[in-house]
């Protein structure tokens, strides 16, 4: 899929239904680790040794799941985002949250204080139907104002019940990359699981791109510039 898409990199998220059981992940990372990249997800007590393995496979950070948590308290778990954070602070990796932004709008400030850089997927997962003018979505401008808050352009089709192109969405990219094009990363969110809409066709969120991010400077920071340091690809050149 990569090669049909021209894609010449990739980072490999640990999806949540397999847990802390990072095995299918750190294979594939094992595969190609010129070119992959991975997000993994631990337990609590994952030990300096296991991450360190890890690392070498190409895991540049964890994940954590904070929409389907099973103990939901209504607040955002930061002390163990900290002790998560503290533990990987050592290898300069990052946390990558699954969150809505709109539930968590007084909160987000607090995450520019973890220990490490913080990325949200899915251009801060608002509720279904939520725009640029949102509460939520203004925080986390906010904050971005950090530079330790990243926010990938992924899952569109989760934040609209409207067909591609998820024009919804739009106004949310044109403001991201207006506000911190530094802070921004792409991906394909594939193979898109727990989708309950119609399954997108790849090549078309591909060309999504072009609505978001509309010249080439744009187009080489987020989708070259930014993830190369952000998941440590290296210095050497590479092409969309």
């Amino acid at each position: 899929m990569l090669a049909t898409l021209g894609i010449q990199r990739a980072v490999l998220v640990q999806p949540s239904i397999y847990g802390s059981d990072n095995r299918l992940l750190l294979d594939a990372l094992h595969r190609d680790p010129a070119r992959y990249r991975g997000v993994a997800v631990a337990q609590e007590d994952v030990t300096l040794q296991e991450l360190r393995l890890w690392h070498a496979a190409g895991v540049r950070g964890l994940r954590v799941n904070l929409v389907d948590r099973h103990d939901k308290q209504g607040k955002l778990p930061l002390d163990l985002l900290n002790r998560l954070g503290e533990r990987i602070a050592p290898l300069g990796w990052h946390l990558e949250l699954l969150m809505h932004v709109d539930q968590h709008a007084d909160e987000l400030e607090a995450l520019a204080e973890l220990p490490t850089p913080v990325s949200l997927g899915h251009f801060g997962y608002q509720s279904l139907g939520m725009g640029a003018d949102s509460d939520g979505f203004a925080a986390l401008l906010n904050v971005l104002r950090s530079n330790r808050i990243w926010v990938k352009l992924t899952g569109p089709y989760r934040l609209t019940a409207s067909p591609l192109p998820y024009a919804e969405c739009d106004s949310l990219a044109l403001t991201l990359r207006e506000a911190a094009p530094h802070r921004l990363l792409w991906g394909l969110d594939w193979p898109h699981v727990m989708l309950k809409g119609s399954m997108p066709d790849d090549a078309e969120l591909v060309d999504l791109i072009q609505r978001w991010l509309p010249d080439a400077r744009l187009q080489q920071q987020v989708l070259v510039d930014n993830p190369q340091a952000f998941y440590d690809f290296g210095d050497e050149e590479s092409a969309p």
